[in-house]
């Protein structure tokens, strides 16, 4: 049985945004009438844990009602033919619910918390609230599971890692102007295609072996799938 290509993924904001995600630039920076530091920074959880607590709930109960979309969906797909796996800027959890196997998540999740006393106990959430009263088992407060603004990104060497060992790097729904992610790119084989699919102009100008597939990440895949996978 031959090798399968490795197809690395790196998903943005733009491939959940089609499941009814809001993104921060579609909100203008802003939710409600706050700027996003002033729910998504360590500074703002020191300064009101109980706004921050409060924004990641509401993300958690609008996670309940959207659904993968085709996006995700062929993102699984890809699975029969290639050795895929996914570095996702996203918090939610819509690739594994996809049914995608390998899913790197840069930023956290959504639906996870850990301990303020102890960042090595994370916590699966089977719930959408977290309270002041959630507590690890050392009795200190939960925070969101979620790599704020100012953080560093623990998981960023693993994904670098995997983007150098990439066949075929595909790129949906994310500009790739946010660092330290969009320094993986820099992580590429120097003969490795990329396919870039966004609706948006995303300036990849000094990287050759690019194809652009200027749409949507649900038709941008299927378009690519049939690419990838020409008998289908």
């Amino acid at each position: 049985m031959p090798i399968k290509k490795r197809i690395v993924v790196l998903t943005g904001a733009g491939i959940s945004a089609e499941s009814g995600l809001r993104t921060f630039r579609e909100m203008g920076g802003l939710w409600e009438e706050y700027d996003v530091m002033e729910v998504a920074s360590p500074q703002a959880w020191e300064r009101n844990p109980e706004l921050v607590t409060r924004f990641y709930n509401e993300r958690r109960k609008q996670l309940l009602y959207c659904h993968p979309n085709e996006g995700h969906l062929i993102l699984h797909e890809l699975e029969k033919y290639f050795d895929v796996e996914i570095i996702t800027q996203n918090v939610d959890d819509l690739h594994e619910r996809a049914g995608s196997s390998k899913i790197l998540h840069l930023h956290g999740e959504l639906k996870k918390a850990r301990s303020t006393a102890d960042s090595s106990l994370v916590y699966k959430l089977d719930h959408w609230e977290l309270t002041a009263e959630s507590k690890c088992e050392k009795g200190s407060r939960l925070r969101p599971h979620i790599v704020w603004f100012g953080e560093e990104v623990p998981a960023i060497s693993k994904a670098a890692e995997i983007v150098s060992k990439a066949d075929i790097l595909i790129i949906v729904g994310t500009s790739m102007n946010v660092y330290p992610a969009a320094g993986l790119i820099d992580y590429t084989p120097s003969n490795c295609p990329i396919y870039i699919i966004d609706p948006n102009e995303v300036n990849m100008s000094s990287y050759g072996n690019r194809t652009f597939i200027k749409e949507k990440a649900s038709i941008g895949m299927k378009k690519l799938f049939k690419l990838l996978v020409p008998e289908h």
